[in-house]
């Protein structure tokens, strides 16, 4: 007998501790909405690339493309203003991934590999290059919001990302390397032989950008949203002269937040 009434006073005492974190939540909940304030977390995937804009005239043609998993995590605060609260300023906090894998036939393209003992060879590559990005970031952005209605709203504005973990090589293939400049000696690569590169120490830590995007109430906490960012500065350090051409992150991501 006491071990049951043991049980239902842990039972009971669960049960008021539930409720009473119910009830504070609400709270909270009530006191930020009656200061503009609301709470999102969201999660998604991203897709793009990390391109030249435009594409120079080194890279001929683009042999192929294949998206990576990136999946990103992020929290809001949101501040709406006014009696309607049409308008409003979103701080976040994010981390995600920005990756792809690519194949492209280039000519006179600077490049720097790695020979089959270890040797640099610096110069200029005609024939195929196959290239892999994973780059994780920290990212923070800050956007002004404008609510269309009870279900639509849209964002638009900058962000800045920090570099926590960078990957960006690949292969040449099926070409010839010219050192030192275009008419320097010749390399050849024929049939299964390849020559690796990596540029992931000469990755730029910080990094800006903007971001627009749109977001669609579902159901009563449940978004549905889609974000554009679109980097400004170059992926590559300002003294890394082996890639001659500005190289930018842009991708969408699409997911879904919870509101609070």
């Amino acid at each position: 007998m006491k071990k049951h009434i043991s049980a239902i006073c842990v039972l009971m005492l669960l049960f008021a501790a539930t409720v009473n974190a119910q009830v504070e939540r609400n709270e909270g909940i009530i006191w930020s909405s009656l200061r503009g304030l609301e709470y999102e977390v969201k999660a998604g995937f991203n897709i793009g690339g990390t391109a030249p804009v435009p594409l120079p005239r080194e890279i001929r043609s683009i042999d192929g493309y294949k998206p990576t998993l990136c999946l990103s995590v992020e929290g809001n605060v949101i501040k709406w203003f006014g009696v309607e609260k049409k308008w409003g300023m979103i701080l976040g906090l994010r981390v995600e991934n920005k990756g792809m894998e690519t194949k492209a036939t280039v000519k006179n393209y600077s490049m720097e590999i790695i020979g089959t003992g270890g040797e640099k060879l610096k110069g200029n590559w005609t024939g195929g290059v196959q290239t892999k990005v994973r780059n994780t970031y920290f990212s923070i952005p800050v956007l002004a919001s404008y609510k269309l209605n009870n279900r639509m709203s849209f964002s638009a504005g900058p962000y800045v990302s920090f570099l926590t973990n960078g990957d960006f090589s690949g292969y040449v293939y099926d070409g010839y390397l010219r050192e030192i400049n275009p008419t320097g000696t010749k390399v050849e690569f024929k049939d299964d032989n390849r020559a690796s590169y990596d540029f992931s120490d000469n990755l730029r830590t910080f990094q800006c950008g903007v971001q627009v995007g749109t977001k669609w109430r579902a159901f009563k906490h449940l978004d549905v949203c889609a974000d554009l960012t679109w980097g400004l500065s170059d992926i590559f350090q300002k003294d890394f002269d082996t890639v001659t051409f500005a190289m930018y992150p842009i991708y969408l991501n699409v997911g879904f937040g919870y509101a609070f």
